[in-house]
């Protein structure tokens, strides 16, 4: 027997039901409860969720922006498979899409995104703590390599003052983010704020003591949540710091 339960927030949940031979006899099967917590932020666009194509409510809503939150449950059956969609409003397009069966159910407990015009993060966002008069630095890097063909999955990332000092944190050490990824910020790394209107991030390739690229970042901004980006401007790949996530938290 396939049976499929989700519940949001408010909404009732939804039972559905197949039979063998038009009898109530069920399948001997394997089953595991499925609990997928989503926690995502949109905007402007409103989205949707759709598990195995149909439309998932929030508050008994089809479609929801801003801040998304839902514990999606149902019922996973050994050997089938289950699709849980993000959806666009306007267009009905899919940008996001998880497949979920009986072995890999525990790799889907919590599932992230944030998306915003041109940029679609599956990730989580936490806004971190900066006291004030500190500044608060963190990174992603969701398309490195997908321009540039340079094969990395990662790198490292130093800050510098425009004058080529290091930034330093508050044991004076320099502010050093040793693995910027694909898939995860890095941790925030804070320091006491500076005059200057900009501060530079210095990429490195593994192993590399010299910077293949500078990304300038504007200084002086409490929280700093920044997606770095590959671009091409005019055949040439470059690496833009210009979405401060923590601009939309």
């Amino acid at each position: 027997m396939k049976t499929t339960v989700f519940s949001l927030m408010a909404a009732a949940a939804v039972t559905l039901t197949a039979c063998n031979n038009e009898t109530l006899v069920p399948y001997d099967i394997a089953q595991k409860p499925a609990n997928i917590q989503v926690k995502g932020y949109s905007k402007p666009d409103s989205l949707q969720l759709r598990l195995n194509g149909e439309p998932v409510l929030i508050n008994k809503k089809p479609y929801y922006a801003g801040n998304i939150t839902a514990d999606v449950q149902f019922v996973v059956d050994e050997g089938e498979t289950d699709i849980l969609t993000v959806n666009r409003k306007d267009d009905g397009k899919e940008i996001a899409k998880y497949v979920i069966n009986y072995k890999n159910l525990e790799d889907f407990k919590t599932i992230s995104f944030f998306n915003l015009p041109g940029l679609f993060l599956q990730a989580a966002v936490t806004k971190p703590t900066v006291n004030l008069g500190r500044t608060g630095f963190m990174f992603i890097f969701p398309n490195l390599g997908e321009l540039s063909k340079n094969g990395l999955t990662e790198v490292r990332g130093v800050l510098r003052k425009a004058n080529g000092d290091a930034v330093l944190d508050e044991k004076g050490k320099a502010v050093v983010f040793e693995k910027i990824g694909k898939t995860a910020f890095t941790d925030v790394q804070v320091f006491r704020n500076f005059t200057g209107s900009a501060v530079y991030l210095d990429l490195y390739k593994a192993g590399e003591s010299t910077p293949y690229t500078t990304v300038e970042l504007k200084n002086g901004v409490r929280y700093s949540m920044i997606v770095l980006q590959e671009k091409d401007e005019a055949g040439k790949v470059v690496v833009k710091g210009d979405i401060n996530v923590a601009d939309y938290l």
